[in-house]
């Protein structure tokens, strides 16, 4: 009875170890075999075989695929072999477009870039926006016939279609309808309409997902805000120095937003309105985010009064913050005594008035090289 019960438990473990070498092996022999064109193809224009392998590897399974058709089309436009191995690296699945859909997509990027090296820079930098399925190219054509008809600088139109792809792949009504209603809303709250070109062109340079949200939600958070107190010329303030997040908004985070910052700063309706004028960003961040920035602040020694004359500084991270202000520390300026105006701004910023707080702490108070005035 024992060596039964011995001999079957062995027998169930080898089962057991075997299965999962057995389900690799059924894998492997299920899937097709690496295309050995493509890979020496690959390897020739030296891409990173290993890589494509580990994040991508499928590519190297398929076929047909176009290795070097690609390459010679991104070649003829100017770029350089280790440009085209960086491209194919970072995006092989450019080997399975079709040369002559591709042909026809370059033809129709260069209508908006027709700079060979500047359209070789983008398609580097944004290669999944060049590489689309033939099937969107006729939604790009007509919504680039549509943004030309606007009037639009052909580098805006350019950024469009390299960061926001899907502006460009979608029926050309809906972004006739996302437009019209920025258009609306611009002239509705007071806006020039001689310059509402300028206005929309800076909208989508900012954000150019701006196109991809519904006109509705930009209705509703224009109503919202107009409910909350803001007059059409702040509004369109707003709309404008939020950088097209408008958009981005909704109703329901803007109130939940705003319902921390007043009741954490403990200020009026009027107050808030005027500190959201300053920075908008309150509107977009939620209030796990707000509730943090507030606490480092208000734990570094900066008071509730400085960060509502200064409201810009919730817009830097808690890291930065803290970093900021241990570096004005070793000049001996105090955030907690002076303005917050030398912690606020961009990187730029920052540096410049740091250098300003070194130059004045290593000039000496008096040039002792200059002549002593004497008495007359």
């Amino acid at each position: 009875m024992w060596p039964l019960m011995v001999t079957s438990l062995f027998v169930r473990c080898q089962r057991v170890a075997a299965s999962p070498l057995n389900l690799r092996l059924c894998r492997t022999l299920n899937s097709p075999p690496e295309n050995q064109q493509t890979v020496q193809t690959l390897y020739d224009l030296s891409v990173d075989i290993q890589k494509v392998r580990k994040l991508k590897g499928w590519v190297l399974h398929q076929s047909p695929a176009y290795a070097e058709e690609i390459s010679i089309i991104l070649k003829n436009m100017g770029a350089s072999e280790s440009i085209v191995a960086n491209i194919l690296g970072v995006y092989p699945e450019a080997v399975l477009c079709h040369p002559e859909q591709m042909q026809t997509q370059m033809e129709l990027w260069r209508t908006v870039c027709q700079n060979k090296k500047d359209l070789v820079g983008i398609i580097e930098k944004f290669p999944a926006s060049f590489f689309t399925p033939s099937s969107d190219h006729e939604n790009q054509r007509q919504n680039i016939d549509y943004f030309q008809s606007l009037k639009l600088n052909k580098r805006i139109i350019t950024k469009l279609m390299a960061c926001a792809p899907q502006s460009f792949s979608r029926p050309v009504e809906e972004n006739k309808a996302m437009v019209h209603a920025l258009q609306e809303a611009y002239l509705e709250l007071g806006g020039d309409e001689a310059n509402m070109k300028i206005w929309l062109q800076k909208l989508m340079s900012q954000n150019p997902f701006a196109l991809l949200k519904p006109p509705e939600l930009l209705r509703q958070n224009i109503m919202f805000l107009r409910d909350r107190g803001f007059t059409s010329a702040e509004l369109l303030h707003l709309i404008s120095k939020l950088k097209g997040f408008v958009t981005e908004l909704n109703p329901g985070g803007m109130c939940q937003s705003l319902a921390y910052s007043q009741g954490i700063m403990g200020c009026s309706e009027k107050e808030l309105r005027d500190i959201v004028f300053n920075c908008p960003a309150l509107l977009y961040y939620p209030e796990t985010v707000l509730a943090e920035r507030f606490a480092a602040l208000l734990k570094a020694g900066i008071s509730m009064s400085q960060i509502m004359e200064t409201p810009t500084v919730l817009e830097l991270t808690t890291q930065i913050v803290n970093y900021r202000i241990q570096q004005l520390k070793t000049f001996g300026y105090d955030v907690r005594s002076g303005s917050l105006e030398a912690l606020n701004g961009t990187k730029k910023n920052f540096e410049m008035s740091y250098e300003k707080l070194q130059i004045r702490k290593e000039r000496p108070l008096f040039n002792p090289v200059a002549p002593l005035k004497g008495d007359d």
